[in-house]
């Protein structure tokens, strides 16, 4: 897919200067003026600009709160403008609005202090995609980072308390020395079509009328084609053919890689399995062209930023190869 590399999160556009990892000195004396995007609980620091504009909002050294927080820095890497750092500030109690774990998307907005009132911490898949390139790589590859030292500070040979290394990039574990590394958990997301219509499903936690296309997880000593033909036959009974691979995004919740496939079905008949779908159907191209131009009062289009949205809306154009 020659336009594989467009997908949110996917450009690849970050310096992450892997080669100053281990050079403290260096990264003590660039941290001193750096940019740092804090986080709290997953959230970016969000500056929200008339007409939907959006941007991330880095912050210095010099901010009270991330002075005091300094040795979590995570080293993200360099862009024009210089370096980057990431700092998880979850521990800050935040006022106002409190995040409901309960819901499927977070739409509350927190204040920091110290900065501009246009700036919060926002769900990152709510702005995502009015973020540059650029910044929408910077966001994933913080927020996954982060995520990765908040659910694995243990060692998983002995459970010792293990430290961060190498900018933040690896965990050394001090009794049994064993190290430990960010881990990327790969998932298949698949374009299934049968002449003239896609396959397409819902989970029952999701919003109302939302569907997307089918994705599962790989599983050990498990081909990206096996995956996605086991994916949509235990999940819908369609047995799938011919596989090919088409692009791929960072998916930061909390660290998956989403691979997206094209399988050509060899049966149509549905038998969804109810411990993971609703609902699941065949829609033409036709009808998702209606739901994506809004048209379809029951049905909403793949979140955009999403690389269900992006193979979707490419497969509407006919640009997949």
């Amino acid at each position: 897919m020659k336009i594989a590399e467009q997908v949110t999160f996917g450009t690849g556009r970050l310096d992450r200067a892997t080669e100053l990892r281990n050079d403290a000195a260096e990264l003590a004396r660039m941290a001193r003026n750096a940019r740092i995007l804090p986080l709290w609980r997953g959230k970016p620091l969000i500056d929200q600009g008339p007409d939907h504009r959006f941007a991330l909002a880095f912050l210095t050294l010099d901010h009270p709160i991330l002075a005091a927080r300094q040795k979590g820095l995570v080293f993200l890497g360099r862009d024009p403008q210089g370096p980057l750092f990431a700092l998880d500030v979850s521990d800050w109690e935040a006022e106002g609005d409190a995040l409901d774990p309960t819901v499927f998307f977070d739409q509350t907005w927190q204040r920091f202090p110290d900065t501009a009132d246009t700036s919060g911490f926002g769900e990152l898949r709510g702005v995502m995609a009015h973020l540059t390139p650029l910044e929408a790589e910077i966001a994933a590859t913080a927020r996954s980072i982060l995520e990765w030292h908040r659910i694995h500070g243990f060692c998983a040979n002995c459970g010792a308390k293990s430290t961060p290394v190498q900018a933040g990039w690896q965990r050394d574990c001090p009794d049994c020395a064993r190290p430990h590394f960010p881990r990327t958990d790969p998932v298949v997301i698949m374009l299934i079509t049968h002449g003239n219509a896609v396959l397409i499903g819902r989970n029952a936690l999701w919003p109302r009328g939302m569907f997307s296309l089918l994705a599962g997880f790989m599983e050990p000593g498990e081909t990206i084609e096996a995956a996605t033909r086991r994916e949509v036959f235990e999940e819908t009974g369609v047995r799938v053919g011919a596989v090919d691979y088409l692009a791929s995004q960072p998916w930061p919740y909390p660290s998956s890689l989403m691979i997206g496939t094209r399988g050509l079905a060899t049966t149509t008949q549905i038998s969804i399995d109810p411990d993971e779908l609703e609902q699941a159907r065949w829609v033409t191209r036709e009808d998702m062209l209606e739901v994506f131009a809004g048209q379809n009062p029951d049905m909403l289009p793949a979140r955009k930023g999403s690389i269900a949205h992006f193979l979707l809306t490419n497969w509407l154009a006919d640009r997949l190869d």
